[in-house]
């Protein structure tokens, strides 16, 4: 199973990550100037995990895939790391799909 673990940046906002049941990071969130919008971000990704649309899979400047996870109002709510290769990208989008609705809140502050 799955965990959003929420932390605080080096300048005082928070942020989430979400892993995977292996420990490895599968998304991150932009920085929240406040937990509990941070807390919002977290229930925002529970539910548009959910909706394949609001995966937008895309190529960074240097060829390798990744995917942002967006809102219903198109806002960035998460995105993912660099990966090798298209397969693995769309592993870890369900990898997301699979963790995210039932995932652990911990939190690192």
């Amino acid at each position: 199973m799955g965990t959003f673990l929420v932390s605080k940046r080096k300048n005082d906002e928070f942020q989430f990550v979400l892993k995977a049941g292996n420990g490895q990071v599968i998304l991150a969130s932009e920085g929240y100037t406040t937990k509990a919008a941070c807390e919002n971000g977290i229930e925002s990704v529970r539910n548009n995990s959910q909706v394949d649309s609001r995966f937008d899979k895309l190529e960074a400047k240097n060829g390798k895939p990744y995917f942002n996870l967006k809102a219903s109002n198109g806002q960035i709510i998460g995105n993912s790391e660099m990966y090798e290769s298209v397969a693995a990208r769309d592993n870890g989008i369900e990898s997301v799909k699979n963790n995210a609705p039932d995932a652990d809140v911990k939190e690192d502050l």
